[in-house]
């Protein structure tokens, strides 16, 4: 069995897996700036077919030719991305409670906003809930 398949084309065979994982992670990292870049649809569907018909050599000539600002423009959507997930879970948290109303009640009360028996009627509302 040994025979049949030496070390060095394990070696080999391990190598061109290799390969092709690294060309597809950073084929799929040109794909995904194409699209996220302010480009025509035709240079977009042009990079696109570069890429796949040429492989590595697209790949590398996106790359030399199009790397300003691909981190920025990945960041940019990180960040944005970040901030709505911020946004969903304030929304889901909703107002605080009880406590929060309270405080706001008081606040509007110690500046003046309310009367003392607004900020009771307010008070009683909350409690009651």
């Amino acid at each position: 069995m040994s025979n049949s398949y030496p070390l060095l084309d394990i070696t080999w065979t391990i190598l061109i897996v290799f390969a092709w994982v690294l060309y597809i992670w950073v084929a799929v990292t040109c794909l995904l700036d194409i699209f996220r870049r302010e480009m025509s649809g035709f240079a977009k569907v042009l990079w696109t077919l570069v890429i796949i018909i040429f492989s590595w050599l697209g790949v590398l000539l996106y790359l030399l030719l199009n790397h300003r600002g691909m981190t920025e423009r990945r960041l940019k959507d990180q960040q944005l991305a970040q901030a709505d997930f911020q946004n969903a879970v304030k929304q889901a948290a909703g107002t605080g409670g009880p406590a929060s109303e309270l405080q706001t009640a008081k606040q509007l009360l110690d500046s003046g906003t309310i009367d003392q028996a607004e900020y009771d009627r307010l008070k009683a509302k909350v409690l009651a809930s």
